[in-house]
């Protein structure tokens, strides 16, 4: 990663692009800490809706993008919602430096229609199987707000129309074998609660 137009929240120009891991800790608040940048923010938020509920699963990501430097994410699903919150620095000239969005999400597990996961594996030299990366996506019944082109008539809009999706991805450079797992242990988790009676 090469230096950043302006300073991050630390007022450094360099920030590293490997992250403490939170995959050992089981408990939101504890992961939250070690991971994110801006844990308070967070975990404020997610609170204020969670009121109570328990945390079945999480999966939190966090990477510096060139133009407004950090982006910050944590999903967890308390057997009835997703709830998301991100974070994100306003980029340079949007706002005074050193802002952030600060986002929240809540989405009934009723409107997940699939979910899926998609595992590479390779082979150790001993010929056993590992996971190298993971993708998971959760397609929603809501129809992707982006407007259809220019020039095309209402039937061919209504065609174009996607569903919403949440996608989300490790890989063993990016979150390690640890995080993997976390994010598999979450997929499985959620899946096992699409289609089922609420609570």
């Amino acid at each position: 990663m090469g230096a950043m137009s302006s300073p991050p929240f630390g007022g450094s120009n360099e920030m590293p692009a490997v992250f403490p891991d939170w995959s050992p800790y089981q408990d939101l608040d504890s992961a939250a800490r070690a991971y994110l940048r801006d844990p308070e923010v967070a975990l404020d938020a997610l609170f204020g809706v969670l009121r109570g509920a328990s945390v079945l699963c999480f999966t939190l990501e966090r990477f510096v993008n060139e133009v407004n430097g950090v982006w910050q994410e944590v999903v967890i699903c308390d057997g009835s919602r997703l709830v998301l919150w991100h974070g994100e620095d306003v980029a340079p000239g949007d706002g005074p430096v050193g802002s952030m969005t600060s986002s929240l999400r809540v989405v009934p597990l009723s409107t997940v229609t699939e979910v899926g996961c998609r595992r590479r594996l390779t082979r150790t030299s001993t010929g056993q199987a590992r996971v190298d990366s993971i993708d998971v996506y959760l397609l929603l019944s809501s129809i992707d707000d982006a407007v259809p082109p220019p020039g095309m008539d209402e039937g061919e809009g209504r065609s174009a129309l996607r569903h919403d999706a949440l996608r989300f991805g490790k890989t063993l450079d990016d979150g390690g074998p640890g995080q993997i797992a976390r994010l598999e242990e979450f997929s499985r988790v959620v899946a096992s609660l699409v289609g089922r009676p609420t609570l």
